[in-house]
């Protein structure tokens, strides 16, 4: 059986998630909005849903919009802020999601200007280059709390203090840090956060914007009202149930989870150095799970083909760019080389990883590395 190790892309759903789910696929298939005794029952359980949601993030659940997933969150905040507001400068970091980044610069049309905020060698924003930024009106600002594939904790509660004192609304993309270390909204000082289900050990196709009560967008999809206005469509019933029950499952095992990652993480790092990868923001704060490295000379795509022969599956880089031969945009941020940066590859630990399977992928590496090298030095 092939050892998983890109739980960064998505998680394999709990067990104790899917029972959660089940009756909703099956005898409790009423529609939410229908007024008779199905549809009640499907009512209050996304009434339960929002709550565990809430809770895990520590808001209050009127503030948890459901959505389809992270990208429809990020969507929903850059353009339904932009709707709202008047047209001036949207602030986002340089190691954005797709999802954040292609929307933000597509308000370049509707005359909006954009600013990339840099980020240091390690993947770690530059502050200084936030508060110049912030230094002109400014309507709103998007600072992932964990990078997808560096796996760097962002300060996105001081750039949050500089963008409320700008006047301009902040969000963050938690999806990649929730479950993984302590999230709190009111903590980070934002006015709204993206969460999504399946990176938590939940299904695909349920996630979630939760927003500041005082917040105002407008909405991407238009309908029938749900969601508080703010996202219409019939509500995918069992996906939230899913979403609620594996954010109150990430709430009870955080500590746990994170010192296993975190033990898990440590072990790789070892090997890799003993192996001579360099690793990607290495020394700046780091989600548990996640160790982002490259062998110079070695191409990161046939590095992960040959992992997968083994028996491994690790990833090149975010599972969204996957299709794209181009360097990590992150690495080209932080200032990395682009035939360096062509060799990254993502290990990205869960729950159900062992030390053993650790000491397998090393010894693996070890072997597929030299194997891969000494075929490069027969071509030359």
């Amino acid at each position: 059986m092939q050892a998983y190790f890109d739980h960064n892309a998505t998680t394999r759903i709990d067990q104790r998630v899917l029972e959660a789910m089940l009756p909703y696929l099956t005898d409790e298939y009423g529609n939410a909005s229908s007024r008779h005794d199905l549809g009640t029952r499907a009512r209050r359980a996304i009434n339960r849903a929002r709550e565990q949601v809430a809770a895990v993030v520590g808001v209050q659940p009127a503030q948890v919009v459901f959505v389809s997933g992270g990208t429809e969150a990020n969507n929903l905040f850059t353009r339904g802020a932009a709707a709202y507001l008047k047209p001036t400068q949207v602030a986002v970091s340089a190691i954005e999601h797709p999802c954040v980044m292609k929307p933000a610069l597509d308000l370049a049309r509707s005359g909006w200007s954009v600013r990339k905020l840099r980020v240091g060698a390690e993947g770690f924003l530059d502050l200084g280059d936030a508060g110049e930024a912030l230094s002109v009106p400014t309507g709103a600002v998007s600072v992932m709390l964990a990078n997808n594939e560096t796996g760097v904790i962002q300060p996105v509660r001081e750039v949050a203090e500089m963008a409320r004192a700008a006047g301009a609304w902040m969000h963050t993309d938690a999806v990649q840090a929730l479950g993984k270390i302590a999230v709190s909204f009111e903590g980070l000082g934002v006015h709204a956060m993206t969460l999504s289900a399946h990176k938590i050990y939940g299904p695909k196709g349920a996630g979630a914007l939760v927003i500041d009560k005082r917040l105002q967008l407008k909405p991407v999809i238009h309908g029938g009202g749900h969601e508080g206005g703010l996202r219409s469509g019939t509500e995918n019933v069992p996906a939230i149930v899913g979403f609620g029950a594996a954010c109150e499952l990430a709430a009870n095992r955080l500590d746990h989870v994170a010192r296993h990652t975190g033990l898990l993480r440590e072990r790789l790092d070892a090997g890799l150095a003993r192996l001579g990868a360099g690793i990607f923001g290495r020394d700046a704060p780091r989600i548990p799970n996640t160790t982002y490295f490259a062998f110079e000379n070695i191409d990161g795509e046939t590095l992960v083909i040959e992992l997968n022969k083994a028996g491994f599956a690790v990833a090149s880089g975010a599972a969204c760019s996957s299709t794209s031969t181009d360097p990590s945009t992150t690495l080209l941020a932080m200032g990395v080389e682009p035939e360096l940066a062509r060799g990254a590859v993502r290990v990205s630990f869960g729950v159900t990883n062992t030390p053993e399977q650790v000491e397998q992928l090393v010894s693996s590496l070890s072997t597929v590395v030299a194997r891969l090298r000494q075929l490069a030095a027969v071509a030359v």
